[in-house]
């Protein structure tokens, strides 16, 4: 008997070590990835503001914007990673690919250029990407097995992604839950919070301040459940399309302009021609302004959806850098800020749930999307939120941003089998 309780005994406290050694490793190289990711984050953060306000305050930068382009390819060529991009992540983290170091400047300066010349992107695609890249070398530094690598590279993703938004628990989820839609590495869970955390505090630290909207949420009611649930639906309607009209341009634009010199040339003068002709910056750049007025003021244009989405398809399709989550947010919220009130939905809420209703069907990412809806918008419309992104993730159907994202559940019934993006999609945002 005593021997079977020392054997016994002896196992326990085997198991017990093996958790602490595994935690202190994650927990080292969460705050390691963190700190990386913090820096950088915050640099590029500052960057893409400067540029922005550069361009601002030179209007003419814009007519600079083929010039940009050119520079961009050249970039890309120097570094040899022409055509890398997040699906390159995505694929790192579910087959073991190795991911290119010089993305990293790659996306980084792309990304400005892009800004600074008045192109309509993001910045959480160059978040994925620089991050996920830097939590991949960091892994393969301290020669991380394939397994652990994946994690690491996740938690680079999270990190980068909470430097930009100040979301750290959306961006954990979103990193573990994005690459394969309903497989949900929990294991990764705390390297990749224990990595934003440390992020988010760097991040604020070099003057970053974490994005939040101030939104008036309605009192709980029957009435109010429908109206959100139809203004969800139709957000993840528009959610199809924005997925779809991005895969269009970027496959015709490579289809019709193979030359990557002349497709930059091509669309950045397209948007040029395109600003001149409505006379306004409006849907250059990010356009983060335009977003707060629409949930903060309730005020939008009536066609400002529709223009932020052409924008951006030129913009993407012809090869200049960013992301498309945060133009997902300027369509979502401007067209829940103008039909919302046609529904009888206050004109602030609504773009608030347009926005989150369409990131939801755009990314297959609903838990990440209840989450980011809490952090940017506060707890107080949870239940407003939580049925919002579970309509627009159910009607959606099986379109994404990502080509190399699958989706191992059906979702119209709790049955298993892979739904991944159209084959021809493959050309999907780099």
């Amino acid at each position: 008997m005593d021997d079977k309780f020392s054997s016994l005994l002896r196992s326990r406290l085997k198991e017990a070590v093996a958790y602490v050694l595994a935690f202190g490793k994650w927990l080292l190289l969460a705050i390691v990835v963190g700190l990386l990711c913090g820096v950088l984050g915050s640099w590029f953060h500052h960057g893409v503001d400067y540029a922005t306000a550069l361009r601002g305050e030179y209007p003419w930068l814009i007519w600079l914007l083929p010039l940009g382009g050119l520079l961009i390819v050249a970039l890309y060529k120097l570094a040899h990673t022409e055509g890398q991009g997040t699906n390159n992540i995505f694929d790192s983290i579910r087959q073991g690919k190795p991911v290119a170091f010089f993305l990293l400047p790659s996306i980084f300066f792309g990304t400005i250029l892009t800004h600074l010349f008045g192109g309509s992107a993001g910045r959480e695609g160059a978040a994925l990407q620089m991050g996920g890249t830097l939590g991949y070398h960091a892994g393969r530094l301290i020669r991380l097995d394939d397994a652990d690598l994946r994690t690491s590279t996740m938690a680079g993703m999270a990190a980068f992604f909470t430097a930009l938004f100040g979301t750290p628990v959306a961006a954990a989820v979103f990193s573990i839950g994005v690459i394969s839609v309903g497989n949900i590495q929990h294991a990764a869970l705390i390297p990749c919070l224990a990595a934003s955390l440390t992020s988010l505090g760097v991040a604020e630290h070099m003057g970053v301040i974490p994005v939040h909207f101030s939104v008036q949420i309605p009192e709980l009611s029957t009435h109010m459940l429908v109206v959100v649930t139809v203004l969800a639906a139709l957000c993840a309607i528009l959610s199809v399309v924005f997925c779809e009209t991005i895969h269009f341009s970027v496959y015709q634009f490579a289809r019709n302009l193979p030359n990557p010199w002349i497709r930059a040339a091509a669309g950045g003068a397209a948007v040029v021609l395109l600003t001149a002709l409505l006379d306004t910056t409006d849907y250059n750049g990010a356009g983060m302004d335009l977003i707060a007025a629409a949930v903060e003021q309730g005020t939008a244009h009536p066609a400002a959806f529709l223009l932020k989405l052409l924008f951006t398809a030129i913009t993407l399709g012809a090869g200049f850098k960013g992301g498309e989550v945060v133009p997902s947010f300027f369509v979502g919220a401007t067209f829940g800020c103008v039909v919302g009130p046609l529904l009888g939905i206050p004109s602030g809420f609504a773009a608030a749930l347009g926005l989150i209703s369409v990131f939801c069907g755009a990314t297959n990412c609903p838990l990440a999307s209840i989450f980011l809806a809490v952090e940017l918008f506060g707890g107080d419309g949870l239940l407003y939120f939580a049925l919002a992104c579970g309509m627009s993730y159910m009607l959606s159907g099986y379109s994404s941003l990502y080509s190399s994202q699958d989706i191992l559940y059906s979702k119209l019934k709790a049955s298993f089998g892979a739904q991944t993006p159209d084959e021809s999609k493959e050309t999907a945002v780099k």
